[in-house]
């Protein structure tokens, strides 16, 4: 009966989201400032900015409480996030988690092979794990230990994010480390061709 009771209780800790559920609704109205970089609906048109529509609202969360505290280094971010309540960041993340995102075309094939070969099967011979270990199959992320949705992301933002990661310019959270020994150990070629494949993932 007790363990019954223990499962029961460790269950419902588990199920409990990251972070307090904002309004979508509140967060539409919030998030006409973050609309010149990332869209209106979070598809953002300009290549070096991440699109946020679908990402997880937890991870959306994280990363603005990140820019808000300077773990995270962007000074138009964090600009933008000076103001923000934590109420602020719960609804804006539940706007852009509400929405959907537009998949990109990965046209080219020959990046498009070499992406999918690291993405499902990783770099074997530089001890680079396959991103979809954390990642999922389809790029839909896990987001109960705050790994962000990738499929559809813009190719631009992933390669700047990875050698931003390799370099150590980004990556001071438990995440952060994980990217910065896997992007490491990858060449420019080898991040652009699983960005390019990344940004057509659904």
């Amino acid at each position: 009966m007790i363990y019954r009771v223990a499962a029961t209780l460790l269950a419902m800790v588990f199920a409990l989201p990251a972070h307090a559920a904002g309004s979508a609704d509140a967060g539409r109205s919030k998030s006409q400032v973050c609309a010149g970089c990332h869209g209106a609906d979070g598809n953002a048109a300009i290549p070096n900015y991440p699109k946020l529509a679908g990402q997880h609202a937890g991870y959306i969360v994280k990363q603005l409480q990140n820019f808000k505290s300077g773990m995270r280094q962007n000074a138009i971010m964090q600009g933008q996030v000076a103001n923000l309540s934590q109420k602020d960041m719960q609804d804006i993340a539940a706007y852009y988690a509400s929405q959907s995102i537009k998949i990109g075309a990965a046209s080219d094939e020959a990046k498009r092979v070499m992406g999918e070969r690291i993405y499902r099967g990783g770099i074997e011979s530089k001890g680079v794990a396959a991103c979809m270990g954390c990642h999922g199959p389809t790029g839909k992320g896990n987001p109960p230990v705050n790994y962000p949705l990738l499929g559809g992301q813009n190719a631009d933002y992933i390669t700047v994010s990875m050698k931003d990661y390799r370099s150590g310019a980004r990556g001071s959270d438990d995440a952060g480390k994980i990217m910065h020994s896997v992007a490491k150990r990858m060449s420019d070629d080898e991040i652009n061709a699983v960005a390019h494949y990344i940004s057509g993932l659904h």
